[in-house]
């Protein structure tokens, strides 16, 4: 999955999309600021071969919020802006820099957090950790989140197994019109 061109087309994309979103960015950010004192969000996340990285996201709930996966935070931990900004996936822009500097692609695996053990471990029995996270993939367009470990782990296998230069595009357009959905908070 992580070809040189397709290495060259995420870098590519990365850099133009910060440009183009530069208003966007600081927009939000401007907004943030008087939502939470504190708009972006920055996390350890379980990387390629398992490595940590930090993930940069504008942050969408209180900053008190727990440290753990998303499906199990109660929805009121949402901010009336990040409501907006997780419908609208716009939360996930800052991780444009991430793609930027070879930490992610546009398409892979969702990076989970390293208290996630039971995905990591299904991860790793499918060789799903041997690839790039990304900010999108297979799973997320059919609205499979990290609340269905062994379901996700097996679409991310399906999705590495199957990936093409037309299947990164395919995903990338699905996700910029709106199909699928983020991870889901407790009601």
């Amino acid at each position: 999955m992580t070809s040189p061109l397709i290495r060259v087309l995420d870098f590519s994309l990365a850099l133009f999309g910060l440009i183009l979103s530069a208003p966007i960015f600081l927009l939000i950010y401007l907004i943030g600021l008087f939502d939470t004192g504190s708009p972006v969000f920055c996390q350890q996340r379980v990387g390629k071969q398992c490595r940590p990285f930090t993930l940069i996201k504008f942050r969408t709930m209180a900053k008190a919020t727990e440290s753990v996966a998303t499906h199990m935070v109660d929805s009121s931990s949402v901010t009336k802006l990040g409501a907006f900004l997780r419908k609208t996936k716009l939360d996930e822009l800052p991780q444009l820099i991430n793609v930027l500097r070879g930490e992610m692609s546009f398409v892979g695996p969702r990076p989970c957090l390293f208290n996630q053990e039971e995905l990591i471990e299904a991860r790793q029995k499918r060789g799903v950790l041997d690839v790039l996270p990304g900010i999108t993939g297979l799973a997320q367009v059919n609205g499979v989140d990290m609340s269905e470990p062994e379901k996700l782990a097996k679409l991310d296998a399906e999705m590495i197994s199957s990936f093409s230069l037309a299947l990164y595009f395919q995903l990338i357009i699905q996700t910029a019109t709106g199909k699928g959905a983020g991870d889901r908070v407790r009601r």
